[in-house]
């Protein structure tokens, strides 16, 4: 029986707290109506009325060879796919059900092609399951406070054997955790209400999951949902504990440590526009700038971020989704050392901008200059090595302006005298320290 060892932990987490910044993809029948992943709860949609789209899905540009390119360019290094949503419908070809892309015009597992073009990128492969199911029989149907058919009595739950739903997905991912080779990620969604732990058979899924992939890293959605932290954090994990937190559309204010204050790994999940499935009249994107910002916000917090992707019905990513994965990329291509293997900095946050930290490196994101030299609070004069600017290397002196002289303590970095920054997104100085 799986059990908690902080070693092992720390040993699967390395890549993970390392690379930082991931792709997340939404893709299924719901790409077809186009009005989120949620269509059918939110619109109360029939098992028989979603069928007209399970008939239609071809998947005819479905090209995740294109997918885990645009990734790797943006300087992701890690992608999550939904092989099963919320609908119930499987990209992949599962023997047990009939609800599946093989059975659709697409003919083909689909997630067979998308392991094999993310590991061909040199990508880490994440796969995506729901734990709910609104398409099986023994799944609640009436009385539910999401299912599609939550609000008819017609839909009793009387002939329901919620046990037998268990069954059935425990074995779907056991089904995941052996046809598609290592996997490196299983991001499981996710409990409510009474939902949660052992309703879903929790250490029974997990004491299986440790067993057929024993370096996969689990989120901990089968303890909590969006909100919530789970039994790591209470430094007192179940067996079905999760290795990292998942805020859902937030950042959190001042990172994630757990009930003895120690930091936790975790990763903010993050849509493009205001949804996760395709959605053709939201066209609310934020800017490449600001999402820059956001990934660095992430680090300089200890976290990730998974960015997420929503195809369209024939599997192409919106425009604006690459348009903005190409813009993060051309950032990532000269400023990447101060995302990958950083995390929290051990000084105050200045004024303008963000620090990261890798070592004895310090990496401070200037996204405005200053009135005069910058100051980079934290650190000894005395312990600076060198600074250079990451977006082309150049050398940045130490100021010895006599403007700062009231503040002989604190180390400035002098820009020159153009008031505009190279980068007007985010200017990198990485500060060098010399090791005690």
């Amino acid at each position: 029986m799986y059990q908690f060892d902080r070693e092992a932990y720390n040993k699967r987490m390395e890549w993970y707290q390392h690379d930082r910044f991931g792709m997340f993809i939404h893709y299924g029948l719901y790409s077809i109506p186009a009005r989120g992943e949620w269509i059918r709860s939110i619109e109360e949609i029939s098992k028989e009325d979603y069928m007209k789209y399970f008939d239609e899905f071809d998947a005819r540009d479905y090209n995740p060879k294109q997918w885990a390119k645009e990734a790797r360019e943006a300087g992701m290094k890690y992608m999550v796919l939904t092989v099963k949503h919320h609908d119930g419908f499987c990209l992949y070809d599962s023997k047990y059900t009939d609800f599946k892309a093989t059975n659709t015009k697409a003919g083909r597992d689909l997630v067979t092609e998308f392991v094999e073009a993310v590991r061909g990128e040199g990508l880490k492969v994440g796969l995506y399951f729901t734990l709910l199911d609104w398409y099986d029989d023994n799944y609640p149907h009436y009385g539910d406070r999401i299912h599609p058919m939550r609000n008819h009595p017609e839909c009793s739950n009387e002939n329901r054997d919620f046990s037998k739903y268990v069954s059935y997905f425990h074995k779907q991912i056991e089904e995941i955790c052996t046809n598609y080779g290592k996997l490196d990620l299983l991001w499981m969604d996710f409990s409510y209400d009474d939902m949660r732990g052992e309703k879903w058979g929790a250490t029974e899924l997990m004491d299986m999951v440790r067993r057929l992939q024993p370096d996969v890293i689990i989120d901990n959605r089968l303890e909590v949902s969006g909100e919530g932290r789970g039994s790591l954090a209470e430094c007192s994990p179940t067996p079905y504990h999760g290795d990292f937190v998942t805020p859902e559309q937030m950042i959190p204010p001042e990172g994630i440590l757990d009930v003895e204050g120690n930091p936790m790994a975790w990763e903010a999940c993050v849509t493009m526009n205001n949804n996760w499935g395709y959605c053709a009249n939201d066209h609310y994107f934020k800017p490449a700038s600001m999402l820059i910002k956001k990934l660095v916000e992430c680090v300089s917090k200890g976290g990730n971020m998974l960015l997420n992707v929503g195809p369209d019905a024939y599997g192409k990513f919106p425009e604006e989704s690459s348009k903005i994965l190409k813009e993060m990329g051309q950032w990532m291509k000269r400023n990447h050392e101060s995302i990958y293997g950083c995390g929290r900095a051990d000084i105050e946050r200045p004024d303008y901008g963000k620090v990261t930290k890798n070592g004895n490196k310090y990496y401070f994101h200037i996204y405005e200059n200053s009135i005069g030299p910058v100051p980079l609070p934290g650190l000894k004069k005395s312990a600076v090595k060198k600074i250079r600017a990451l977006y082309d290397g150049t050398e940045v002196p130490v100021s010895t302006s006599w403007v700062h002289s009231d503040y002989p303590d604190m180390v400035f970095a002098d820009l020159g005298p153009n008031p505009v920054l190279p980068d007007p997104v985010d200017y990198v100085l990485e500060v060098e320290m010399i090791e005690e």
